[in-house]
């Protein structure tokens, strides 16, 4: 009974124009950034790792806006309660030939994705376009009415939430049928003894093998995706296509191509990636050397991707 009315409180709240939301955004940036400082040493922390070469503004300049961005995002997603699908239109500027790359095939769809800004808004744009069952997979939050709320707004267009704690038993109505599935390809791993371990802006970091393992036994059409935040309150989104074979690429290599998508994406818009959270947090042991990855243009010439460098 409690959840409901909190549910009609947060739908009548919501009803709250942008512009105004984008005022509360503006105080609560300077709350995070200023007064709690929220996560404010992993943040720097991260910038460091990532843009050795940049002075202390630069990356203070990063950090302000990014602290902008989640505060944007925040305010965004409690707006997609109740948001009309023309404010979503509006807020998505929405390329027509993803359909052609989705769609354009018999074959399972694969994206491998990244904590961008605002994936909440992303998948709402997105999910009304596909005919296919959308298939998220996600991590459920510990507080029961926040994952109600969130689990609310992000199937609101028939997204298919999977929780990545129960993978198997939730993808198994749709295993046999056409879909798309989006992955959060990097997200720390639980085991790190049974990671890939790769050079991630030149330090070693732990990466799950789940979206390379159901990649290669699904053989599903692989696409890399990269949505970002155009200017306040607009996102837009690029694919590109990888492979149609996974199945037929050397372990790890396609992992290595992820990675090297993905330190270009946050190269050109360093403000739109999540930097508060401990992507580095795992040390890397010498134990981990049969998991170790090593690309090809770390390799004398003609050598192949190792998979294992002892």
């Amino acid at each position: 009974m409690m959840r409901k009315i909190l549910h009609k409180v947060f739908y009548i709240l919501s009803l709250t124009p942008l512009s105004i939301l984008y005022l509360l955004s503006d105080f609560l940036t300077f709350l995070l950034y200023r007064v709690f400082k929220y996560r404010r040493s992993i943040v720097m922390e991260n910038l460091s790792i990532v843009f050795p070469e940049k002075t202390d503004a630069e990356k203070e300049n990063i950090a302000k806006k990014f602290y902008q961005n989640i505060a944007d995002s925040l305010v965004e997603t409690f707006k997609m309660i109740s948001a009309s699908e023309r404010l979503i239109e509006r807020m998505f500027l929405f390329d027509q030939s993803l359909l052609d790359l989705f769609s354009g095939t018999d074959k399972k769809i694969q994206i491998h994705a990244m904590h961008n800004f605002n994936w909440e808004v992303v998948n709402l744009a997105i999910s009304r376009h596909f005919k296919m069952p959308f298939l998220g997979v996600y991590q459920p939050l510990k507080q029961p009415f926040f994952e109600s709320l969130f689990t609310k707004i992000r199937t609101r267009y028939g997204t298919v939430l999977i929780p990545a704690n129960d993978f198997k038993n939730n993808f198994i109505p749709y295993q046999d049928q056409q879909y798309i599935i989006a992955l959060v390809a990097d997200q720390n791993p639980k085991k790190i003894a049974n990671a890939w371990w790769v050079d991630f802006f030149g330090r070693p970091t732990a990466f799950t093998k789940g979206p390379e393992t159901a990649a290669m036994i699904s053989n599903n059409r692989i696409v890399f995706g990269n949505f970002f935040k155009v200017k306040r309150g607009v996102y837009s989104c690029t694919v590109t296509w990888v492979t149609d074979d996974p199945a037929s690429l050397a372990p790890g290599e396609l992992t290595l191509k992820y990675i090297q998508f993905l330190e270009k994406c946050i190269r050109e818009r360093p403000d739109n990636y999540l930097w508060s959270h401990r992507r580095w947090k795992h040390e890397y042991k010498d134990e981990f050397r049969n998991l170790r990855l090593i690309s090809k243009d770390q390799l004398p010439s003609g050598s192949a991707i190792a998979a294992s460098q002892g």
